[in-house]
């Protein structure tokens, strides 16, 4: 691949103020551009002789809501197994407690939901990752860039839904991976992790119909028993020999 670093100083010179944020990670070039000019800057790292980025790779959402946090407590481990069980409603499972407020109310702050996307020059050998932040947390609007490269489609689609994101522009913007009548986006945060809704079949319909889903909330964590060569030679514990001996 060419220099990344030559790359980043060019973006930096060419768009100026409207990139929001541009650095260099792991190897790769990442810019951020707000969604007013994601359109226009998209079209001139494509047509200009300086970056000919013909190709988009990929769309993908992200939602960065209580991004960093981990729920896991993994500080406590003993000789006996993790003590890291979630204790208390936690971000993704019971609601938004402990992340966005007692009522799981959470203000917008246009950080949470992005479209990431990964471009390719082939004339350049040169890899670009542009992120772009959907102004509102509630409805995450950004415009679809099918306009620039047709391959956006069925990834703008995906995105809208696992992500809830909408493309403004989109030519044909429904879901493209769960079942017609899904409720809700399943790669959100937010989303329980069994689901809202389960299918069952009816006999006396004749098809499947879906309803309130009745598993109980919980988390478990198994018992985690060592046996390599990093506690070999090491006395073990009652509880761990007659684990070992049954």
């Amino acid at each position: 691949m060419a220099d990344p670093e030559s790359l980043l100083e060019q973006l930096r010179g060419h768009f100026g103020s409207r990139l929001i944020e541009a650095h260099l990670a792991y190897g790769e070039v990442t810019i951020e551009l707000a969604p007013g000019d994601l359109v226009p800057a998209m079209t001139e790292l494509r047509d200009l002789d300086a970056f000919r980025f013909e190709q988009l790779l990929d769309v993908a959402g992200v939602d960065y809501a209580a991004y960093g946090s981990d729920e896991w407590i993994t500080e406590q481990a003993t000789g006996s197994g993790f003590s890291r069980g979630v204790t208390e409603p936690g971000f993704g499972r019971l609601g938004l407690t402990g992340i966005y407020g007692v009522q799981g109310v959470a203000e917008s702050t246009g950080r949470r939901f992005a479209g990431v996307y990964h471009l390719l020059s082939l004339a350049h050998n040169h890899r670009l990752r542009v992120r772009c932040y959907a102004e509102d947390d509630d409805l995450p609007v950004l415009p679809t860039l099918t306009g620039v490269w047709p391959s956006a489609n069925w990834p703008e689609r995906e995105a809208f839904d696992l992500y809830g994101l909408i493309f403004e522009g989109h030519p044909d913007l429904r879901r493209i991976l769960t079942d017609y009548g899904f409720v809700g986006h399943p790669f959100r945060k937010d989303f329980p992790l069994i689901g809202n809704v389960e299918p069952r079949y009816d006999p006396e319909k004749g098809r499947v119909v879906y309803g309130p889903v009745e598993i109980e909330p919980r988390v478990l964590v198994p018992r985690v028993i060592r046996d390599d060569n990093r506690y070999r030679g090491r006395p073990q514990s009652a509880s761990t020999e007659d684990q070992a001996d049954g």
